[in-house]
């Protein structure tokens, strides 16, 4: 019997369900919308009973279509979000928390004298968009009986029919109170954060079999930009895994080493029988700056525009400062403003935006460079990869080869990769842009650099 790999993966604004054959093929996708709120300034939530039936959905509709040929479920989720929940039923108290929240940022800057170990411990940079001082908020908000942790750990127990007892080290990771070393709660990160160890579940691997989903085993829960590296088989440290949707994620993978950089990321990419790392910076505005661009000058059909306004403006003659949701690495600002500088039609403010979301891979990837050997190449994937013009550009300022996959998925490819234990073959066909000698680009570069400095504390 032909047996399918089911991918659940719950993004920002839809969660989805795709079924894979051994060979990596896709046979089947259902989809269900999920509405993201913003109740007030810096908040960003989802309604728990939504987010859970946006996948219940598409699930459901993927079982009915291969009844008893699903072998294996996994699940992929935006990984800083979190939930908190009644211990005993594991129902939801209160909304589900987005990444993009910064309701804890006043805590989080109480614990600046602290920064440098947290990052030391956790792996990664004291910041609000990161889990603890959201699960503070729950603590304080929900009352001391409630238990909270990553959105994952929620959503894999009540689509078990369970209560959330355990996670995996990669989206626990994100609450910035695991140990990157040790994998498991820290002790001086909860006392930092005021977050007791019993509210929290235990830390597991991430193939740990969670239960049953119409008696399809869970074996799988991860982060999405872990598995979309995966997308399109085994990893190798020569190359730079950019994926780009609505940030964009710039990736090495060093294997069991752990590597440090003070302004960059560590993480844990996967634990099986073995621990797993990887290296990663940060944008926060890649599609979310082009959707930011579209609502502030109301321009239909951007996406349709893009590709030919990128062929025919190069580079464009004003520039874009693109602090949509903030600086992430290696910058880890909030501000300024987004904003421009010079004058420019609204086609050649689109180009800018699409360039500054260049410019910030490439700083991130110089910034790599600093731990890691320069790449021999950049495998681009995500939303954003269909355009030519970025692949391009990111081409000719890196001075590196860019490989785009044919298929453009990425994060349910990859979790079904890891389902099918990493099989040979998983490769699909690709299309390269090779360097190009591009002064104009990279004078514009050292203008943007210039003039984001000027802006910046």
């Amino acid at each position: 019997m032909l047996g399918y790999f089911l991918a659940l993966d719950q993004g920002g604004h839809a969660s989805r369900a795709l079924l894979f054959d051994g060979a990596g093929e896709q046979v089947f996708e259902a989809s269900a919308p999920v509405k993201l709120l913003t109740p007030g300034p810096g908040r960003t939530e989802y309604d728990p009973a939504e987010l859970l039936e946006s996948l219940r959905k598409p699930l459901l509709e993927a079982l009915e279509y291969a009844p008893g040929r699903v072998v294996a479920v996994g699940l992929a989720t935006q990984r800083s979000n979190v939930a908190c929940w009644e211990p005993k039923t594991g129902e939801a108290k209160g909304p589900v928390l987005g990444w993009q929240d910064r309701r804890g940022r006043a805590l989080v800057e109480e614990l600046k004298p602290w920064a440098e170990e947290i990052k030391k411990r956790s792996g990664l940079v004291l910041t609000p968009y990161y889990g603890a001082s959201k699960l503070r908020w729950c603590l304080e908000e929900k009352g001391p009986e409630i238990h909270f942790g990553p959105m994952a750990a929620w959503l894999a127990a009540r689509l078990t029919g369970r209560v959330p007892e355990r996670t995996d080290p990669v989206n626990a990771q994100r609450t910035q109170l695991m140990n990157v070393r040790t994998l498991d709660w820290d002790p001086f990160l909860l006392a930092r954060f005021g977050i007791p160890r019993a509210h929290l579940p235990a830390i597991g691997a991430n193939t740990d079999v969670i239960g049953e989903i119409g008696g399809v085993p869970l074996t799988l829960v991860t982060g999405d930009q872990q598995a979309a590296l995966f997308a399109h088989g085994e990893l190798d440290e020569k190359t730079a895994y950019v994926n780009a949707g609505t940030g964009a994620f710039i990736l090495r993978y060093t294997g069991a080493r752990l590597v440090e950089h003070a302004r960059l990321l560590t993480g844990v990419l996967h634990v099986d029988k073995k621990q797993e790392y990887l290296i990663e910076g940060t944008v926060n505005g890649a599609g979310a700056a082009l959707g930011w661009f579209q609502q502030r000058f109301r321009v239909k059909d951007l996406f349709e525009k893009l590709p030919g306004w990128l062929e025919t403006i190069e580079p464009a003659p004003v520039l874009f400062l693109n602090t949509v949701n903030g600086l992430g690495s290696p910058f880890w600002a909030a501000g300024p403003e987004p904003g421009f500088v010079g004058e420019g039609s609204v086609a050649e403010r689109a180009v800018a935006v699409v360039e500054s979301i260049v410019f910030l891979i490439q700083e991130n990837l110089e910034a790599l460079t600093g731990v890691l050997p320069p790449p021999k190449r950049i495998r681009l994937t995500g939303g954003l990869a269909r355009l030519d013009g970025l692949a391009q550009r990111l081409a000719d300022l890196s001075g590196v080869p860019v490989e785009r996959p044919e298929d453009f998925e990425a994060t349910a490819r990859g979790t079904a990769f890891l389902l099918a234990r990493r099989p040979a073959g998983w490769e699909t066909p690709i299309k390269r842009f090779l360097p190009r000698k591009n002064p104009a680009l990279k004078g514009a570069y050292a203008q943007w650099q210039t003039a984001l400095a000027a802006q910046l504390p």
